[in-house]
């Protein structure tokens, strides 16, 4: 019997013992995968050889047109631990969605398809997990075309009774690896659901989004002073892909952050200061007249006016970005020196 039909038929099989006898195993990582082949071994591989056992791995193939599907089948036929999910290409929140949806875990992992863990990364924190909703560790950048790893980001070692005084904490230090990334963390399933969190279809900067809000949802949570994550940069990604489609997808960030927040009871002067600088950013760089037209009608001003009374440099920003974006530019580049 032909490989491809082996496949399938475990497949079968497979679906219908999750869907009526699967016990809750203590991690599903969740992996979206999108012409990755270059590197979908190695990521898989890396789950595969984790010395903590208990755990699926759920792959999205969202629509490859390279080998990557057939790569994440052989892996399904090697260890019936690796499930595999084929949808037509709907973005990296799709596929998280939709394997967040066939999760049967107790813990949630998010993990990018060319990205990789190290070997203990479960067993440390299936050691360390206590209830918590959130557990955060750290990770390190590793540059592809310059074979080069950048030094690691950990934070802290620190219990919070709230991911908002997480939040509230971390959230504008400096790093290295962006703090909204959500693969810097893992999620009790159970949480997320009984919040309804989940991704952003069809945006860029889905984590910008998501993170905020889980983090104001949660309850306990924890950082790790450990580097469990490796995270590839490299040409073609959807992270250094330059799209005209991203500026407008941050503004949708902003002004669905500003409105999330408006009504909250909590302190929001970190949140309002981090919102206030995805709304600038757009517009840090000239783009065609046309262009910032369509960028300054899609801001929500009544919003972006809100979020930036907690600090005189953003009211100044905000009344110049009202006039022109090059006055802002010019104001922006002389507070900056």
């Amino acid at each position: 019997m032909r490989a491809k039909q082996v496949f399938l038929i475990k497949c079968l099989v497979d679906s219908f013992f999750f869907t009526n006898f699967a016990a809750e195993m203590k991690f599903s990582v969740v992996i979206p995968a999108y012409n990755v082949e270059a590197y979908l071994d190695e990521c898989l591989g890396s789950v595969a050889a984790q010395s903590f056992g208990d755990w699926e791995a759920i792959v999205v193939d969202d629509g490859s047109t390279d080998n990557s599907a057939a790569l994440a089948e052989t892996w399904a036929i090697k260890d019936n631990r690796f499930r595999i999910l084929k949808q037509t290409n709907q973005g990296l929140s799709s596929a998280r969605n939709a394997g967040m949806h066939l999760a049967q875990g107790e813990y949630l992992f998010f993990l990018d398809g060319d990205d990789w863990l190290e070997p203990h990364a479960l067993q440390a924190l299936s050691s360390e997990l206590q209830g918590e909703d959130v557990l955060c560790f750290g990770g390190r950048r590793f540059f592809q075309d310059e074979k080069r790893y950048e030094e690691a980001d950990a934070p802290e070692s620190k219990t919070y009774a709230r991911g908002w005084d997480y939040y509230q904490d971390n959230a504008l230090k400096p790093k290295r690896f962006a703090f909204v990334s959500v693969v810097l963390r893992t999620y009790k399933r159970d949480f997320l659901q009984k919040n309804q969190l989940r991704f952003k279809e069809g945006i860029f900067h889905e984590d910008n989004l998501f993170t905020p809000i889980v983090l104001f949802n949660a309850g306990k949570t924890r950082t790790l002073c450990t580097t469990l994550y490796n995270y590839r940069i490299r040409s073609g990604s959807t992270m250094t892909t330059p799209l005209q489609k991203k500026l407008f997808d941050k503004i949708t960030v902003a002004n669905e952050l500003a409105a999330f927040f408006a009504d909250k009871d909590v302190p929001k002067t970190v949140v309002y200061r981090y919102i206030t600088h995805v709304y600038q950013t757009v517009f840090y760089e000239p783009q065609p007249k046309k262009t910032e037209r369509q960028l300054l009608r899609a801001v929500d001003w009544t919003g972006y006016h809100r979020v930036s009374r907690t600090k005189l440099r953003h009211r100044v920003l905000y009344a110049a970005l009202r006039i022109s974006p090059s006055l802002f530019r010019i104001i922006n580049n002389r507070l900056s020196r």
